[in-house]
């Protein structure tokens, strides 16, 4: 996790910056009239839990995980040109339709930190969830280092059950429903999986590329 350290900490820190400027303004000023997310049977079975703030909020940590495991400069570059334009395509959508969630029949605000979330993450920008999406894009490329370097299946099965209470926290603080999820889930899917067959290619110097002089008949 050390190589490369300045260069994952800076990259992640400046993309997750610009990710959010742009998203504040995409819900803040939305485009297009506000659709509001459908309910389905599913949302009835989860129920709300104000101790699901902590997975949630645990996202922040989870995605550094991601590119702080990529071995080398190439599997890092694959993985966050694939992150930024999985972001990119999340807020296109929300530029053109443009989604909230249902109002809750109660007020969550006095739970610990649910005024703050509320306040900072409000219901706009719903569907899909990039929530969901980013930790999906995470579990996938955390699993494909951890199985590369034979990695305990206690450690895999700790990165996968992460995943879960984060998608699972996103429904259980009402920030999203199913549907929403079901979106993120897939858009993470879409993009995380060419991101593990598609790399820059790497550019090699010969010490012989240069020019080589055609020697005169004697």
């Amino acid at each position: 996790m050390r190589h490369l350290f300045m260069l994952k900490l800076v990259g992640t820190t400046v993309l997750t910056t610009l990710f959010f400027v742009a998203y504040f303004q995409l819900l803040r000023h939305p485009a297009y009239p506000v659709a509001t997310m459908p309910l389905t049977p599913l949302d009835a079975l989860v129920a709300f839990r104000p101790e699901a703030i902590f997975p949630y909020l645990s996202l922040w940590i989870y995605i550094g995980i991601g590119p702080g495991m990529q071995r080398d400069f190439r599997s890092l570059a694959s993985c966050g040109s694939w992150m930024v334009a999985m972001c990119a395509a999340g807020l296109a959508i929300f530029h053109f339709w443009p989604t909230a969630v249902p109002p809750t029949a109660f007020d969550a605000s006095g739970f610990f930190g649910f005024q703050l979330l509320q306040g900072i993450d409000a219901a706009g920008n719903a569907c899909p969830s990039m929530h969901v999406a980013a930790a999906m894009f995470t579990v996938v490329r955390i699993e494909r280092v951890l199985r590369g370097i034979g990695a305990p299946r206690a450690l895999r099965a700790v990165n996968l059950i992460w995943f879960v209470a984060i998608a699972w926290s996103t429904l259980a603080t009402r920030q999203h429903v199913v549907l929403d999820v079901a979106g993120g889930a897939m858009l993470g899917i879409v993009f995380a999986l060419p991101s593990l067959h598609w790399k820059p290619r790497a550019h090699r110097i010969s010490s012989n590329s240069g020019p080589t002089r055609k020697e005169k008949p004697s």
